[in-house]
Formats: structure tokens, sequence, C-alpha cells
């Protein structure tokens, strides 16, 4: 029953609504203790829900993943199921890659998967019900999740679990009232076209919720988000979509703190570009950079110097990723076993945001960025986005811009600074060390054709849309909201 939330008399327009959401998200953010879970709990809770169970992650040979099969006509590693997901061949032809392009590869997922995040007011402030659950791929098991994270496969029964807690609340028409519904990708580069929908929803009723389920401000999210490895990426990917234009600029007792809010949430504040340049250019950089994709039986990436043995599939140089084997054991999910591949990075990345004040508003540069497995060719990126051992070791490639600016900044500059974890249900202990770096008074403002300064108002307007802010840019969008 919605009769009982807060919603103003009278129909509003869409920007009415996400105005409205904002301010009430804002207060949530200026709210870092709450009677609900108080924030220093929040560790020992994590910790208390893993010595509830067992989990176990080994790694194991492709021979032993039950239901898994590489196929005979085309080597594809798929399930017996036919859904899931499986890994595949792509061959890629795109600009600055050799004429014969590249192959590598890449997991299928068609299916489109549901994070979810149930809010509800308490005391007059926005409290999100965050989950404790463990993934196969998290370094530190258990993480803070959404509410419902989950593939189509999952809540229709495929995998014979129990039932997804919740699911009801996002699925059905009537239930919740939606701040938060959108269609957003997941990392291209070990992905083709993976996408996601984003949602947050609220409700007024108290419901049971479970020892695994606890109601956290916003606030005490972004307090959270300053250590390692605790808020896990599908909730930071969420938690971006927050509208955030029309807050009010807010109060501050110092130039650089207004900077900050200005750039969130005043829609009037003064900007490099306006919102139908960012949309002019983001789309003149998909319609003029190539990026063909094709399909290939997974056993041509060879012919790339991809090696394959009854345990892994890697590259000969010991860059790039393997694709291994995992045997998983998890108590409290809704299967209690399984076996699946999973993709391993070989190597962490650096997911750097550079920002400056220009204006009095705080912007940040951002870049378009074209990955192998884009659905619309590009998307917004961080600043830096690479894997900086690529760049500074041994047959190292081309550095890529800005990557010294950001590797010998001061340690003063960096605003924010952390290392998280990426989706650890595919991807196995796999970390990036994600910041945002002031730049001193000097750094140009001219900056490469492919890049460009906005605000982060014009960011988060940006992510009422999907794919137009990949994956990392939107968990250093989330992040960056602990700067105020």
């Amino acid at each position: 029953m919605l009769t009982d939330l807060p919603t103003p008399a009278g129909p509003v327009s869409l920007a009415e609504d996400r105005a409205r959401t904002a301010r009430r998200a804002l207060l949530s953010a200026r709210t870092s203790e709450s009677a609900a879970m108080p924030a220093d709990r929040v560790l020992s809770w994590l910790a208390g829900q893993a010595r509830l169970g067992e989990y176990r992650v080994t790694p194991v040979p492709f021979s032993l993943l039950r239901g898994w099969r590489f196929e005979e006509a085309d080597g594809n590693l798929r399930h017996e199921s036919g859904r899931f997901f499986s890994v595949e061949g792509l061959h890629v032809q795109a600009d600055g890659l050799p004429d014969r392009g590249r192959r590598q590869p890449i997991i299928v997922q068609p299916e489109v998967g549901l994070l979810g995040i149930v809010a509800r007011e308490i005391d007059g402030v926005l409290h999100f019900l965050m989950q404790a659950k463990m993934e196969p791929g998290n370094i530190n098991s258990f993480q803070l999740s959404p509410t419902v994270q989950a593939t189509r496969s999952n809540f229709t029964g495929v995998h014979r679990g129990r039932p997804i807690p919740f699911l009801d609340l996002f699925l059905e028409r009537g239930r919740s009232r939606v701040l938060v519904d959108v269609l957003q990708s997941e990392q291209a580069d070990w992905f083709l076209a993976k996408r996601n929908r984003n949602m947050i929803v609220e409700i007024d009723e108290d419901v049971e919720t479970g020892e695994e389920f606890r109601w956290l401000t916003l606030g005490q999210l972004l307090r959270l988000l300053r250590l390692d490895n605790v808020v896990n990426m599908d909730s930071r990917s969420v938690l971006a979509c927050l509208p955030t234009a029309g807050a009010g600029p807010g109060t501050a007792g110092d130039p650089a703190a207004a900077a900050v809010l200005r750039s969130f949430h005043d829609p009037a504040a003064p900007s490099v570009h306006r919102m139908s340049e960012v949309h002019s250019w983001l789309t003149g950089v998909r319609a003029l950079r190539r990026l063909d994709q094709r399909r290939v039986p997974l056993r041509e990436v060879a012919q790339d110097g991809w090696l394959f043995s009854g345990t892994e599939i890697g590259h000969d140089s010991g860059r790039r990723f393997r694709v291994i084997g995992a045997d998983v054991a998890a108590s409290n999910r809704e299967v209690g076993s399984w076996t699946q591949p999973m993709i391993q990075p070989q190597v962490p990345g650096l997911m750097a945001l550079v920002v400056k004040r220009v204006r009095g508003t705080l912007h940040a540069l951002v870049q378009a960025r074209v990955d192998v497995g884009h659905l619309n060719v590009a998307e917004l990126a961080p600043t830096v986005h690479c894997r900086p051992a690529d760049h500074t070791g041994p047959g190292r490639e081309p550095l890529p811009p800005f990557l010294m600016d950001v590797l010998t900044a001061p340690a003063e500059r960096f605003r924010y600074d952390s290392v998280q974890s990426e989706e650890g249900g595919r991807f196995y202990h796999a970390e990036n060390r994600y910041a945002v770096v002031e730049a001193p008074d000097d750094f140009p403002e001219e900056v490469p054709e492919d890049y460009a300064w906005l605000t982060f108002a014009q960011l988060t307007e940006l992510l009422a849309h999907g794919n137009y802010l990949n994956v990392e840019l939107r968990t250093l969008v989330v992040c960056a909201h602990t700067l105020y």
C-alpha cells in the first residue's frame, strides 16, 4: 500500500519529482548516524554473518564444472540449461587496434539482471535496505549488496533455489513508489553488451527483514565507501543513479566545499558545457569512432595468443586476464553450492577522476571511452581508466592521457582514495583503486577532444538514462558524494 507515502498534492513534472528525490537523498547523505543501525556496528554485523555458515571458493579444473561444457562445434563454454551465461570468443575491429583487429574471450549474458534497493523513511530520513551477501569473487566474501541482486535465471527459478526476498516489490506494479529505474551497463572489457536494471523503490510499511538485512542512511553508506571492499559494485552502481540536481546549492563554510555542493545540487551552477553540448559531443564520438564486434568460436582466440589448458584460458603475455573454474559453497545463498567459470584479472586497475574548480563549481574530467563490449560504441569513463602495470612495466603499452598526472600527484590532492571490488558473481578477486584527485590551479582547462569537463549534477542527470556512464565512473560518482 502506498497511500501514506509522502507525495506532493497534484500532478508534478518529472523534473520536480527528481528534485524532490534529490532533496530527500541529500538529507539522507547528511545523516551519518541512525538508530536503525549504528554505523560502528556495520562491520561487526558483516563479520557475524560470515561466521553463521559455510563459505568456500576453490579454483578447479574445467572438467570439474558441473553442468558446464566446452561445445564441440565452436569450443564455447556453456551451461547445459542454455541459460545463465557463456564464455565465447569476440573479434573486435576498432580505432587504435591493428587492422586485423583483436580476439579475446568474453562473457555473453543476454538476459538483464535486477539490482534493486528498497528505501523507506525512518524518523523522517530515507534509509536503504542493504543485504550482507557473499559473492564467490569477493576477496573478503561478504559485502553490502542491494536488497535484490539477481539474474533473470535466478528469479525465474532456473537455478532451482529458494525464493528471493522482496523481489515482488520491484516486479509488481503498485507495490512501491519508484525513485530510480534505469538500465545500466557492466564492465565492457569482459562482458558483451551486458546490462542490469538498476532500481530504487520506496515503501511506507515496516517489513520483516531478517538478520542478513539492515536499514542504512546514505550518509552511513558514504562513510563505509571510504573503506576498502565493504560496499559492493552493484550497490555503488544503483546508489550513483540517485538524482542530485535540484536539491539546492546548500551552505558551506569554505569555497572548496561550496564548489562541491554547487556541482552536485545546484542546476543553475556555472558549467563549462551546456547539456545539449554534452549530448552532441558524445553522439559525435559514437557516430565517428569505429567499433565492429563479431562473436566467434572461443577456440579462435588462440590466434591472438590465448592459451588453453585444463585449468585456465590465459594470454601468453601474462597480462590481460584468465578464465578459470570455481567450486562454490555458500550456505546463505538461494542455492547452497554450485560451480561456474570466472574471469580473474592479472593486475589491479586504476580508476581516477581528476576534478577542478571552474567558475566556482567543481568539475570532473571524463572521457568518451570505447571498449570492446560496449552496446553503443562509447560511454563516459573516468579520466584515467587503465591497469598501470600495462603502461609502466616491461613491454609497456603507450601511456594514456593524464596517467602520470595521477601517479605523481601529492597525497594531499587525493580527495578520495580506496580499493573496491568489482562484480563478485563473475570476476574472481577483481579489485581496482578508485581515486578522486584535485588538479592544481594551473591544470589546463583545454583537454583532448575525447575528454570534457562536466559537473556532478550533469553526470547524475545523464544517469537517468542507460549506457551513458560506465560502471567505473558510476562508482566514482557515488564515492564523490563523500567530498561534502
